[in-house]
Parts: C-alpha cells; sequence; structure tokens
C-alpha cells in the first residue's frame, strides 16, 4: 500500500511540474495558481491511479480464475482415480466370490429328463352371487336390461348326470 502512495504522489509531482513549466512561458505563476494545480493534480493522480488497478486486476483476474480451473481440475481428477481404483477392487472381490461359490459347489451331473415347465392353471368361472338389476327410471328407457347368468363349474365340466325320460 506504501507503494501506491509514493506512485501517486510521483505522478502528482510531474504532474505539477509539466504544467507549471507550460505556465512559465506564458508569465509567473502566483501561489494561489500553485495550489490550484496541486489540488487538480492530486485529483487527477488519484483517478488515474485507480484506472491504472483496475487495468492490472483484470489482467490478473484470468490468471487466478486459470489457477482456480487447474485446481479443481487436479482434485476432481484425484477423486476419479481414487473411484476408479474402488470399482476396480469391488469388481475384483466380485469376481474372486463368484469363482469361490463355483469352486464350492460341486458340478450338477446333466440331467436326462428335461426340465419341466410350468403351466399357468386355467382361470376359473366366476359366479355373482346376485344379479345386476335396472330399473327403467334409472336408465331413462323402456327396455329393461337382461341379466345373464354366468354358467356354474358343474355345467361347464361335463359330469352332470344324464336325464332320460
Amino acid at each position: 500500500m506504501n507503494t501506491k502512495k509514493t506512485d501517486r504522489k510521483s505522478l502528482t509531482a510531474d504532474i505539477v511540474s509539466s504544467i507549471e513549466a507550460k505556465l512559465s512561458d506564458a508569465g509567473e505563476a502566483t501561489k494561489k495558481m500553485k495550489k490550484s494545480i496541486e489540488k487538480s493534480a492530486e485529483k487527477l493522480a488519484k483517478k488515474l491511479a485507480k484506472l491504472i488497478e483496475k487495468d492490472e486486476k483484470k489482467k490478473a483476474k484470468p490468471a487466478k480464475q486459470d489457477e482456480k480451473k487447474a485446481k479443481k481440475e487436479d482434485a476432481k481428477a484425484k477423486r476419479n482415480a481414487a473411484k476408479a481404483e474402488k470399482n476396480a477392487k469391488r469388481t475384483a472381490n466380485t469376481k474372486a466370490k463368484a469363482t469361490a461359490k463355483a469352486e464350492s459347489k460341486p458340478a450338477a451331473a446333466p440331467s436326462t429328463q428335461p426340465a419341466q415347465t410350468r403351466t399357468k392353471a386355467a382361470p376359473r368361472p366366476r359366479t355373482r352371487a346376485t344379479p345386476a338389476k335396472t330399473s327403467t327410471a334409472a336408465t331413462g328407457s323402456s327396455t329393461a336390461r337382461k341379466t345373464t347368468t354366468v354358467p356354474t363349474p358343474e355345467a361347464t365340466t361335463g359330469t352332470e348326470p344324464d336325464k332320460t325320460e
């Protein structure tokens, strides 16, 4: 911070000397004029110093961002390497367990019978306890809905006793 102040003071002194040099050609400057020149030079030096700092920060900012990106990528690479190592260990362990299981189980002799396939049982017909009734008032039509009876399982099996007359 000390160097900024000294830089500003030297810049102020340079501005004052150059202005006074130009004024000396025109004539002698009074004390009031000199004070006014010094104040203006200080203000100008402050503004210029701020602008210079801004430019330096802008130039330094991309370098910092690149540095941050590099650190992030490095950390990401380390994490990915750790994950890859962990995954490799896991797959090695699962392969080892699979081979251990295969070795511990005796090899099954090939069967001469074909594998049994499971057949799905035929669905039972549904029977209603009470048939649905519709009224003519509810439907708004004069034709009543006909109810159908679902055959009982005895009727579908064909095991009814024959009725002969």
